[in-house]
């Protein structure tokens, strides 16, 4: 490609733009077209190649419709996650490890640009009074934005790409999170309707897990999936139901919260409720219904270990409720049945360390029972752990509800 490609393409662009009518909507192929014509009279002028030509409908595609040098890097597989530290600094996931790209924006304006358009995709809103929003992209990749003056050297997104096709239990099998023995455990217990919590750190796979966990829903249940910003992908469930919370806008007013949608779920008749991730006081919401008769329900929540969860699941209803702790323990113990932990090793394999079964609460605690624990073997040539969720001597005490769906209560 020639030395002058900025220039180019913004010559290009200009004239796009003075083709566009903008006095009514213009899909993409119509901007496609558009683009094309445009290139097809400059190389009539100065010709182009067939590379070049290439290269230049997408440079002035990706910026006028798509996520500028982000789209090439949004488009590829192989990349899990993508940091934007300002407009010069991009950095990539890859198995695992980070890579800086020689990617860059043109300038601050032109970064800018793309996340507005990505907010504005979602109804979200971000600017210098309101500078972090979380939005996702069409493909349900997450992404996290923080401006300036609270971002130091400049616009920072984070996007957590998820594949188009969501993550099964055989591919949690291949990659060795679970064996076959746990998958089947976890199978029974979801039709089983045991409420589930899925805990782990940052990038240990929570959503990931849901996701496959919720291909064993029934079919022919009634699901509704609650979240911040839409991003789990429940497969074959015809009677589905998928709630989003809504900032304020710029007046303040208009905010729906995962409170106000876990209520409003409640008046629906779900058979199930599946809420992303709880982070606050919506925790108590969740809890209530669990124990009000919607049973099944799965969620996910940061945490270090199976007892961190419940922690944080005390101060998160603390922050939404004044109730004596002891009232607290009390709900979650009669709530939540299962946590399952995962954890990001040190090789980057992400692996599922522990599946506890959550008792009854006394003597000013609750009691668990773990039913697997991961063990570790060792290291393998490439420094791969070797390892696998084991079965502990300790029997599953809450069968009922196996029994209650005719299913078998071995574990």
């Amino acid at each position: 490609m020639r030395a002058d490609i900025n220039e180019l393409v913004y010559s290009i662009k200009v004239n796009v733009a003075e083709l566009m009518d903008l006095t009514r909507d213009i899909d993409d192929d119509e901007v496609k077209e558009i683009i094309y014509r445009v290139i097809a009279e400059k190389s009539a002028v100065d010709y182009l190649d067939i590379e070049e030509k290439k290269a230049l409908f997408n440079n002035v595609f990706n910026s006028m419709r798509g996520l500028d040098a982000l789209q090439p890097l949004v488009d590829d597989p192989t990349i899990t996650e993508i940091m934007i530290n300002g407009p010069n600094n991009i950095f990539v996931e890859k198995s695992g490890r980070l890579f800086k790209m020689p990617t860059s924006f043109s300038s601050t304006a032109s970064l800018e640009n793309v996340i507005q358009n990505i907010v504005s995709r979602v109804n979200r809103i971000v600017n210098e009074s309101s500078p972090i929003v979380d939005a996702r992209l069409k493909d349900g990749s997450r992404v996290n934005v923080v401006l300036p003056p609270i971002a130091l050297d400049g616009p920072t997104v984070t996007i957590r790409k998820f594949p188009e096709d969501p993550m099964t239990i055989k591919q949690l099998i291949a990659y060795k999170s679970i064996t076959y023995e746990v998958a089947e455990f976890l199978e029974r217990m979801v039709k089983a309707k045991y409420n589930i919590f899925i805990s782990g750190g940052t990038g240990s796979g929570k959503t990931t897990f849901l996701n496959a966990l919720s291909n064993f829903i029934p079919k022919d249940e009634r699901v509704i999936t609650i979240e911040d910003s839409a991003e789990l992908q429940i497969k074959g469930v015809e009677n589905l139901v998928r709630l989003e919370t809504r900032n304020a806008n710029t007046e303040g007013k208009g905010e729906i919260t995962m409170r106000d949608l876990i209520k409003s779920s409640l008046r629906m008749r779900p058979e199930r409720i599946v809420v992303g991730e709880v982070r606050g006081a919506e925790a108590l919401d969740m809890l209530q219904a669990m124990n009000t008769g919607h049973d099944g329900s799965l969620s996910t929540g940061h945490a270090n270990s199976s007892a961190d969860m419940l922690s944080r699941l005390e101060t998160m209803v603390l922050t939404g409720a004044n109730m004596p702790l002891d009232a607290i323990r009390h709900q979650i113990a009669s709530a939540v049945d299962i946590i399952i932990q995962l954890s990001r090793l040190r090789d980057k394999s992400r692996r599922t360390m522990e599946i506890s079964e959550v008792l009854n609460y006394e003597n000013g605690e609750i009691k668990m029972n773990p039913l697997y624990k991961f063990v570790e073997l060792g290291e393998d040539e490439n420094k791969k752990i070797i390892g696998s969720l084991k079965r502990t001597d300790n029997p599953m005490i809450n069968t009922f509800k196996f029994k209650m769906a005719g299913l078998s209560d071995k574990v």
